[in-house]
């Protein structure tokens, strides 16, 4: 299932993170891919504020993986520097946990990650809008129809 949504402001962002945040269950995986600043890990911090985190989240990109607890454990991961690297920095115990599983750059790893997910790319259209490009896969197709457009 795919479908598109432009988002003309952050308040906006902020909304659909949380519609998202609303649909999560044991082992949800989330993927994003889009240009340095259209907004990954802007969407993240929404969408984990949604899900109980507390915390502040920030890129993980220097670290590959942070985590967060709330109602569920979040691992937010950035995989922008492990293009062709594949599984070797052992990421499968939480891309395959019970716990919500947010990857930037997922394209760089995607050999390594389930079929299964749902996948965000966001499109910086200008300083505020974004365009973003949804698709479900398996049990994610519900939660795409679903998705206010």
């Amino acid at each position: 299932m795919y479908k598109e949504l432009v988002i003309n402001d952050l308040h906006e962002m902020k909304v659909f993170a949380e519609e998202i945040g609303e649909t999560v269950f044991p082992g949800f995986l989330l993927c994003l891919e889009g240009d340095l600043g259209a907004g990954k890990t802007t969407f993240t911090k929404y969408f984990g504020k949604k899900i109980g985190v507390k915390d502040i989240i920030n890129s993980p990109t220097f670290t590959i993986l942070k985590i967060y607890e709330g109602e569920y454990t979040l691992y937010h991961m950035d995989v922008y520097r492990l293009m062709g690297i594949g599984m070797d920095y052992e990421l499968e115990e939480y891309i395959y946990g019970d716990g919500i599983c947010v990857i930037e750059w997922y394209k760089n790893i995607i050999e390594s990650i389930p079929k299964e997910r749902l996948v965000i790319e966001i499109e910086i259209i200008d300083l505020n809008k974004r365009l973003l490009k949804i698709e479900g896969t398996g049990k994610y197709e519900e939660i795409v129809k679903k998705i206010s457009n």
